[in-house]
């Protein structure tokens, strides 16, 4: 079974952040990494060389793989800032109907810019999604 190249690593988070460009998808970034510490109460912990986590579980499927993820994150990627948090807990759609211009995948939030979107919404979003996975995974 293959190794999981997503693992949290010791690289500075604050370094990461300096380089992003261009400068307002920095930002962006820096008020993201902020609402995620406030709301997890976690540092900000390098997963990968690009994604931001907070906190961790351990997941184990039926197929027998398993390992170790984080939270709830984000990865400042060129076309997007990318949220990971999880999706199908109560309310999820009703909070995305509110939350603005943005896209999403498998537990991604693909947000353009922050100016795009409520920020309140994305709060309690964010919120909602770290409550379900304590609730789904209560250890770690």
């Amino acid at each position: 079974m293959a190794d999981t190249k997503t693992k949290p690593t010791a690289a500075s988070v604050e370094d990461f952040l300096s380089a992003v460009e261009p400068a307002p998808r920095r930002e962006d970034a820096r008020a993201v990494c902020a609402l995620m510490q406030r709301l997890s109460g976690e540092a900000p912990r390098l997963w990968g060389g690009t994604m931001v986590g907070f906190g961790s579980y351990h997941y184990r499927y039926a197929s027998g793989r398993e390992g170790n993820a984080f939270r709830i994150g984000f990865s400042p990627r060129k076309g997007a800032l990318v949220l990971y948090i999880m999706d199908g807990f109560p309310g999820h759609a009703a909070l995305l109907d509110r939350l603005g211009r943005h896209t999403t995948g498998k537990s991604c939030l693909y947000l353009k810019k922050l100016a795009d979107v409520d920020l309140g919404v994305l709060e309690e979003l964010v919120a909602a999604s770290l409550r379900h996975m304590r609730e789904l995974y209560p250890e770690g």
